[in-house]
Parts: structure tokens; C-alpha cells; sequence
């Protein structure tokens, strides 16, 4: 398998053929915020957190799908991207109806985490103040759209892991919203099995376990990485 050499903020950083720059940065020991990217899952670059420049390429490019290539410049820390990143952060936060001090992630979501991160304390958009339903139909979730993201790892996890395929994106643009079954409430979703598994990869308090309160929802991240590996080494057992 060869091997390709790169730059990262100014580090050397070998990487195989065919692996994303957010992969070689990785290896390389370099961070590169990220919010819809999940380790075991295909990458699809909708939250553009993961943004860096690349020396000769005169736009932006999504580090999680972008294949390194040799002799490659990358910068992943510049000003620019610091706004981009800023930007980004304020658009969710005034798409959505986010309310820190009394969700069920509070202390324990990777919004919130990168919020600080880039240093967001207010947003210079307007809140939208959409008007979002709350599913509470299952017997042991719910989901709340109004701390949704779109993130789409739910759908990802739910589809390439658990292989129900529960999950899915209704309407497009602003109205764009998270669907169960056929746009059915969640509690009457056949094909749900009831694992879990869109809970511990939501990365807000969007989908979360019923009984929760503030700052309860807790995720296992561990089983999802059990899972992957399992089914990439083929180790399943019965």
C-alpha cells in the first residue's frame, strides 16, 4: 500500500493512499474540529466544521472527505477558518431553539463543547425561533427537533450499523427536518429495534432517553466502536 507525504500547519505527516486529510491530521496528532463526522460511519461533510486550506486550491475543502495527496499544504487553524468555524457555530445556534440551561446535554454536547471552542458567546444573526415538534412516542426515547442539527449521524447509524433504517430527511433547505419510518411517530416505527444506538451518536440532546433532566443524557460511544470493529474484523458472535 503506498504511502503519501503532506504538510499540516506546518508538521510532515505520512498518510496511506486514499485517506482523508482529517485522518492523516489524526495520525499526526493535530486537531481539526468536527460535529456531524463519526468514527465507523460514512463521512458527509454537512456541518463544514471540519473546513481547511489547501495551498493552490482556492476554495475551502472539508477535511473528513478530502483524499490527501502528495506534497499536499494543508492549514487547519488559520483566521479565516477560525470565522468560518465561528459562523458556522452562530447559524446553529440561531436555526435552532437552543436552550443550554435546561436540555438534557447540558455539559455533555459537542455544540456546546465547540461554542467555546471558537469562543461563541453570542450570535450576530437573528434566532429564527422555529416552530419544532417533540416525539416522545417511543417507550424509551424521544426525540426533540428543536435541539436537532442535522447532523444526520442518527440516520448514518441507524442505516450502515444497525441496518433498520428508521431514520431519514424530510423536505429540503430551512424546512428540512429528521423523519422516523415514513414520517411516522417514533413509537410506531416497525422496524425500530429499540438499540440505542442514534442516542449515543446524536451529539446534542436531540434524541435522548426518556427520564433524563438537564445535564443527565449520558452516551456509550464505546458499543458503537465495538460494533464497528466487529464488523470490519468479522469478530461477531452469538
Amino acid at each position: 500500500m503506498s504511502v503519501r507525504t503532506l504538510t499540516i500547519d506546518g508538521q510532515p505527516v505520512a498518510a496511506i493512499e486514499g485517506a482523508t486529510i482529517l485522518e492523516a491530521a489524526k495520525e499526526g496528532g493535530i486537531h481539526i474540529p468536527t460535529l456531524c463526522f463519526l468514527e465507523g460511519v460514512s463521512a458527509v461533510a454537512a456541518c463544514r466544521m471540519c473546513l481547511v486550506e489547501v495551498e493552490g486550491i482556492n476554495k475551502l475543502l472539508p477535511a473528513c472527505v478530502t483524499k490527501v495527496s502528495e506534497e499536499m499544504v494543508v492549514h487547519t487553524n488559520t483566521p479565516k477558518l477560525q470565522e468560518y468555524r465561528r459562523m458556522v457555530i452562530e447559524l446553529l445556534f440561531s436555526e435552532g431553539n437552543h436552550v443550554c440551561s435546561i436540555c438534557v446535554a447540558n455539559g455533555n454536547c459537542e455544540l456546546q463543547d465547540l461554542a467555546i471552542e471558537v469562543g461563541m458567546d453570542h450570535t450576530r444573526f437573528p434566532y429564527r425561533f422555529p416552530d419544532r415538534g417533540i416525539d416522545v412516542s417511543h417507550p424509551q426515547f424521544g426525540i426533540d427537533h428543536n435541539r436537532c442539527i442535522l447532523c444526520t449521524r442518527c440516520v448514518r447509524v441507524c442505516d450502515e450499523i444497525e441496518g433498520a433504517h428508521v431514520w431519514d430527511v424530510a423536505q429540503r433547505g430551512a424546512a428540512a427536518y429528521i423523519v422516523s419510518g415514513l414520517n411516522q411517530p417514533w413509537g410506531e416505527v416497525e422496524a425500530c429495534t429499540s438499540c440505542g444506538k442514534c442516542v449515543d451518536a446524536c451529539p446534542t440532546g436531540a434524541i435522548f432517553r426518556k427520564g433524563t433532566t438537564t445535564s443527565e443524557k449520558a452516551r456509550d460511544r464505546a458499543k458503537l466502536e465495538f460494533l464497528v470493529n466487529a464488523r470490519e474484523k468479522h469478530e461477531w458472535t452469538r
